[in-house]
């Protein structure tokens, strides 16, 4: 029975390494289904072909000369040629048999190479899991149910064809062998229809129950669904923690950069960019420090410790904070507002003012 706590349809990594173990919804009926009805259409076709190729081979055969030695070599010579034409004539419907059987198989499982389900596993030889499953199973009686009803329709089928048929077999001793040959080939083939309906009905609900227990078997609970997320995103209290880490490096570094500044401008209360401009470094002046209302205060508070100038100007702080990261050079539009602001410090404090390289 299916536990009844895996409510969660199974995640796409399941199902792959589900398929990766070679656990996929393949049913047998349609294998079985397609084979007969590959088998009826080839003979279909090639019937006729094979009518007069056989008749052929009688008449060779019953044309010998009585008088002909058969020898031990020529005996086998001749087995070897009549194996070689029956070969001949039974490969193409044979083949496309197969054909049909391998489209069949891939339009159910998709593209599947694999060996792991050819390497052997010691807990397939437990006489007591195998007893378990012959006769405890559910799915030993779904198996012989399917199976019976399959051999059920198939013996009906010729049953209720021959029994149609008895009167018209009375008229076969005034045909030829060919005639009876004919009659017994399409009598043979009604069967075959009549058996291929309720063998490909049956093909479809062995299908759809297929991948209906496939799903089912590979459901997960809600615990299971978590802890693969877990798995696969990394644990979420550690990323947070991460990334305070990376962000306290990020600021600590970015605090450190602020004695270093040309200016801070600001708002002047939520928003702070401090701006450094050394041409030997930059051909424009770069963004060394940034933030927002608490990160904004501290940038403000070191700047007064270090007497580096603070200039309040509301657009230029938004349209810097806005459009520039941290280590950006600012944008080509904003070069006049920053240069005034440079110039009114460099002639206030010209000690402020750093030397071109040359």
């Amino acid at each position: 029975m299916a536990d009844p706590s895996r409510t969660e349809q199974a995640t796409p990594k399941r199902v792959s390494k589900a398929r990766g173990d070679g656990n996929v919804p393949r049913s047998q009926e349609v294998g079985k289904a397609l084979s007969i009805l590959a088998g009826y259409i080839a003979l279909t076709m090639w019937i006729g072909f094979m009518g007069e190729e056989i008749q052929g081979l009688f008449r060779m055969f019953l044309v010998i000369p009585e008088d002909l030695e058969f020898t031990d070599v020529r005996v086998t010579g001749l087995m070897v040629f009549l194996a070689t034409e029956l070969a001949r004539l039974m490969l193409p419907i044979l083949l496309f048999i197969m054909a049909c059987i391998f489209l069949g198989t891939r339009l159910q499982v998709g593209s599947l190479w694999i060996s792991k389900p050819f390497q052997p596993k010691l807990s397939k030889f437990n006489p007591l899991k195998g007893i378990k499953r012959m006769f405890l199973s559910a799915q030993t009686f779904i198996r012989m149910g399917r199976s019976l009803a399959m051999a059920f329709f198939i013996g009906l089928a010729p049953f209720i064809v021959v029994k149609a048929e008895l009167p018209a077999m009375l008229r076969l001793f005034d045909f030829d062998p060919t005639g009876i040959i004919v009659y017994i080939l399409t009598i043979s083939a009604k069967a075959v229809k009549y058996a291929l309906v309720p063998m490909l009905l049956i093909a479809v609900a062995d299908l759809w129950y297929t991948r209906w227990k496939y799903n089912e078997d590979l459901k997960m609970t809600k615990n299971e669904v978590k802890d693969e997320r877990k798995q696969a995103e990394g644990d979420m209290e550690i990323k947070a923690k991460m990334r305070q880490k990376m962000m306290a490096m990020v600021m600590r570094q970015m605090m450190t950069n602020v004695p270093k500044a040309d200016v801070i401008i600001t708002n002047p209360v939520h928003l702070a960019v401090a701006l450094k401009y050394d041409t030997s470094e930059a051909p424009a002046p770069v963004v060394v420090a940034k933030g927002a209302n608490r990160v904004a205060e501290r940038i403000k508070e070191l700047a007064r410790e270090n007497k580096v100038p603070i200039r309040e100007n509301v657009p230029l702080a938004r349209a810097l904070y806005k459009q520039t990261e941290v280590g950006d050079m600012i944008p080509a539009e904003l070069y006049q507002a920053v240069a005034v602001i440079l110039a009114q410090i460099w002639k206030n404090n010209p000690s402020k003012q750093r030397p071109r390289s040359q």
